[in-house]
């Protein structure tokens, strides 16, 4: 399937392709099939972003906030920081429409070496992490319709190899590294094969969470929850210490909370960009880009406040903060369904994460590959093969995200098993936003830098706009620094670990 010999692009005798200096980060690629229209373009958009956070994590946040007012208000918050920052970085997809999205982005408005680390950190946790998370997100609840799948009946039971640390596999492993070997070969058939995966999995999940909204605001209108809930939006309950002594009861507290809580509703939103790493296929790419950024991530925020308003008046709000496992999509449709909420759930949340990982795998491999192109990844991912796609990227995405599927953590105080992965997206979270911050940062960096560059499309609201992101990210990044430490300094050591290898590669790049 791959074809490790050919380049898309003629190379001069003697130079390796990944060697050669790279096109100007303003002009079309050429060596992609241009297969992604607008419709398409949406989808993957869309598609990346809805995987199973927006059925789980509004329990954790409901806890910390204590609010069904201040709930639906931290979900507008998320929203509107992400369509401020896809209105924003349209300006440098339709200025840069070339494949690899942010690492290009940071190369250009600062140093290869900002590039790099962000690619370093997508490839190594961000990308395969959240590849991995999805794949045993479906493996999950796949169990819930053939129990056989499970993350207790191990294939081969956890090997300790230190007292937090374990390796094992499990049915559910199993199949969630099965789901990344299939999609992976699928997409590495060639672009089409994966648009009409995403298409169809995309418009499947989407219609199932439209009709999650509307079983739940006609069906499931509970006359009880709606008073408790809608009759006393603001007042808190049931919350938990964020720190000992201060919870969202007062005012400080409470903008604490929400900004905590962005944890969950921003990694739930997350992967929204991830369209701008396909930018050599999209068709017409400095029109087509911005305006599915715009639109996807518009509809993705409205479907998720109005999954929460379903949940708001089906249950009471302290059925969500102790919905069992955290899953208050499937406590809804029980509530709604008795006996048969688990199994709809569980289906629809299979669809989802087929469709989520499809786009993220298809995505990711475009980033490697822009890397490799500038001799900073291994040389084969910056090869197409002869259906013009990186499948030696594509390989080795899917290889160390089913990896990352292996190792597990330990409680000995317990007894019981995490997942690796689980805490490394912890960790990165904090990473990433900075990495978001920076690349609408560089919005402003290339205005007065490149003055004079076309820009086809230019951020809404300039200067406004792209501030707002900033701040409010900003915000949330300072609170977690004072009030997670745990989760925020791991993260910046995964990035900074990049440092020595950049220079490896900058090194063996001159050799």
């Amino acid at each position: 399937m791959l074809d490790a010999t050919r380049s898309s692009v003629a190379s001069p005798a003697g130079v390796p392709a990944a060697n050669r200096a790279a096109p100007a980060a303003t002009t079309l690629d050429t060596e992609f099939n241009r297969g992604l229209g607008l419709f398409d373009a949406t989808m993957v958009v869309v598609g990346s972003m809805i995987g199973s956070g927006i059925f789980i994590v509004s329990a954790d946040m409901a806890r910390l906030i204590g609010s069904p007012g201040w709930l639906l208000a931290a979900w507008a918050i998320t929203g509107v920081l992400t369509v401020a920052a896809a209105l924003s970085y349209g300006e440098l997809a339709a200025m840069m429409p070339r494949a690899g999205g942010m690492y290009v982005y940071l190369r250009e408005a600062y140093s290869p070496l900002m590039g790099f680390l962000y690619g370093w950190t997508l490839f190594n946790v961000i990308m395969a992490g959240t590849i991995a998370a999805v794949a045993v997100a479906f493996a999950r609840f796949t169990g819930v319709i053939v129990p056989w799948v499970s993350e207790s009946n191990y294939l081969v039971a956890p090997i300790h190899i230190s007292e937090g640390y374990a390796v094992s596999l499990s049915t559910a492993q199993a199949v969630g590294i099965a789901l990344i070997a299939l999609l992976t070969w699928n997409n590495t058939r060639g672009l089409e094969y994966g648009r009409v995966v995403q298409n169809v999995f995309t418009t499947a999940k989407t219609g199932a969470l439209l009709a999650l909204i509307a079983v739940g605001l006609v069906v499931g209108w509970n006359s009880g929850a709606v008073s408790a809930n809608f009759g006393d939006l603001w007042s808190p309950r049931g919350e938990v210490d964020i720190v000992p002594g201060l919870s969202a009861a007062t005012a400080f507290g409470l903008f604490v909370a929400i900004a905590v809580a962005q944890t969950g509703s921003l990694f739930s939103s997350d992967s929204w960009h991830n369209i701008t790493f396909t930018a050599g296929e999209v068709k017409d790419p400095r029109r087509n880009l911005p305006l599915a950024l715009g639109l996807g991530t518009l509809i993705v925020t409205v479907i998720y406040l109005m999954a929460n308003v379903a949940y708001l008046v089906t249950l009471p709000l302290d059925a969500i903060q102790t919905a069992p496992s955290d899953r208050v999509g499937t406590a809804t449709l029980d509530a709604i369904f008795p006996g048969l909420g688990a199994a709809l759930m569980a289906v629809a949340i299979m669809v989802s994460t087929f469709g989520c990982n499809n786009g993220l795998i298809l995505a990711g491999a475009r980033a490697y590959y822009a890397m490799a192109r500038d001799g900073l990844f291994f040389r084969a991912a910056g090869r197409l093969n002869a259906a013009k796609v990186p499948a030696a990227g594509l390989v080795m995405q899917g290889v160390w995200s089913s990896v990352l599927v292996l190792p597990r953590t330990y409680d000995p105080a317990t007894g019981s098993y995490g997942n690796l992965y689980g805490n490394l997206l912890d960790y990165v979270i904090s990473a990433a936003l900075l990495f978001y911050i920076l690349t609408i940062a560089g919005i402003f960096r290339l205005r007065r830098t490149r003055p004079d560059a076309e820009r086809p499309y230019r951020a809404v609201g300039y200067p406004v706009v792209p501030a707002l992101y900033i701040l409010g990210a900003g915000a949330v990044l300072a609170v977690l620094f004072v009030y997670r430490p745990a989760t925020v300094w791991p993260g910046f050591v995964i990035v900074l670990i990049g440092l020595p290898v950049y220079y490896w590669w900058h090194g063996r790049k001159r050799t």
